[in-house]
This record gives C-alpha cells, structure tokens and sequence, in this order.
C-alpha cells in the first residue's frame, strides 16, 4: 500500500482545508484557506501546522464549540500518493485520489523576521489532470452536516 493523503474540509471560525501527507509515520499538515486546486495557474497558500497522528487521517466529525478548531470536519478528499521529492524547502508528489490527481508541489517560503518559515505555496504541476477551468466545489452538504450532527449528538 502506498502513502495516503487526505484533504479536510473543516468549518472552523474561517473556512479552510487541511491538505495532510502521511510521511515519516505522521500525517504533515498545512492549513489551505482558499482550498487545493487543479489549475497550475492557482497558487494556493499553504500554512505548516502542527503534525497529526495517522489516525486521524479518517475522522469526520463536529469539533464542539469552546475548542481549537471547532466547526464541522469532513473528508473533501483522500487516496494515495507517490512522492519524488522531499526537501526542506520543495516537496513534490503525485496524488491519486478522487479529486486531486497528478503532480503537485509544495515549495516553502522564505522567511520574513525571525519567525520558523511556515509559509508554504502549493502548485499544481501542468500535467495531463490540470484543468484550467477549475471550480472548487464543497463537501460539506446540508446533508452530510446532519448526518453529522445526528451522530455527534448521539456520542454520550
């Protein structure tokens, strides 16, 4: 089995989507606000956060309110990856998942003041999967969001 990915689409305070890699026995995360793209012409920022476990990987949920990241949680997207580059400043892979396909970079910026660098862009590579008419599209449905309420208020 290959490396897995995942994309989280998470309704926190702000919208945003967790692009999460699964490398050396963590998932690597970075916070999306625009959200991954299939247009090589979109640059997304992509901000490093803090490492998640592998399990995580799988969670759906509602974060309750009063805790970090609280709002809806839902898989946008997730499938496998190849990577073919690991650097300290450019990671670059190839997706096979059920939206993302094909090559992406991850390419880090430099950092401004004194701060750790955590500003990432995240491009996708002009190959045969790009498509320039490209429109995000949410996975968070006013279905899918009672479905998960009416499971998040059946927890004890």
């Amino acid at each position: 089995m290959g490396k897995r990915f995942v994309v989280h689409e998470h309704h926190a305070s702000r919208l945003h989507f967790d692009f999460r890699l699964e490398l050396e026995g963590v998932l690597k995360s970075w916070a999306v606000p625009k959200g991954p793209s299939m247009n090589p012409a979109e640059k997304r920022l992509a901000v490093e956060v803090e490492d998640h476990a592998l399990e995580y990987i799988d969670f759906e949920g509602i974060i309750p309110e009063g805790n970090y990241g609280a709002g809806a949680v839902v898989i946008w997207d997730e499938g496998e990856f190849e990577l073919i580059e690991a650097g300290e400043k450019k990671i670059s892979f190839l997706l096979h998942g059920r939206i993302l396909q094909g090559g992406f970079t991850l390419s880090k910026f430099k950092p401004k003041g004194r701060g750790p660098a955590k500003d990432w862009l995240l491009i996708k590579k002009n190959d045969e999967h790009a498509k320039r008419d490209w429109q995000l599209t949410l996975a968070l449905t006013d279905e899918k969001r009672k479905q998960l309420a009416r499971i998040f208020h059946e927890l004890p």
